[in-house]
Order: C-alpha cells, then sequence, then structure tokens
C-alpha cells in the first residue's frame, strides 16, 4: 500500500509552505497518521512534527440523456497537511 499519493501544488498550499512551513499531500485514504508520518520521513528524510488530515467526500454528478438518468461520482481523498520540525525543508520540486 503506498500512502503517500501526490504532494498538492496550489497556491493556497504554497502560501501555507511560505507562511507556516507545513506541507499538503494527497495519502491513501486507509492511512492513518503515523503511517503518514513514517511515509514523509522515510520519502524526504525529514522530521515531521505534526500531521492533521482531511477526508474529502465523493462529489456527485448526474445528467439526464436519451438513455435515462446517468451518475457519476468522484473518488473519497484524504489530504494530510504535514508541519515539520524548525528548520527542515521539503524541495517538492526537485528532480529525483
Amino acid at each position: 500500500m503506498s500512502v503517500i499519493i501526490k504532494p498538492v501544488i496550489s497556491e493556497k498550499a504554497n502560501y501555507l509552505t511560505d507562511l507556516r512551513g507545513t506541507y499538503s499531500f494527497l495519502v491513501n485514504p486507509k492511512s492513518n497518521k503515523i503511517q503518514i508520518k513514517k511515509a514523509v520521513e522515510a520519502a524526504y528524510g525529514v522530521k515531521v512534527a505534526d500531521v492533521n488530515t482531511m477526508i474529502y467526500a465523493p462529489k456527485v454528478s448526474s445528467k439526464y440523456t436519451k438513455k435515462g438518468l446517468q451518475v457519476g461520482k468522484t473518488n473519497k481523498l484524504k489530504k494530510a497537511v504535514i508541519k515539520l520540525v524548525e528548520g527542515d525543508v521539503i524541495d517538492i520540486f526537485a528532480v529525483n
């Protein structure tokens, strides 16, 4: 099970990184805070001070067509906001 899916790169995430030193990641919805902390420390070589998680419900959309009502939905998402210890930074844009 891969815990970290991808980092969140948006204006708000970059602003929070500059302001508070927090980093946002999309993670596996079944993972817990301890698994997320270990995965970030192993992947980026930093010490994690705090982990906050948020679960986003799937978005449902529907439309009427000739064949009737078509319903679709997106997947459930879990986002983790990671706060590092003072002095540590993660270079998300680095080429591995």
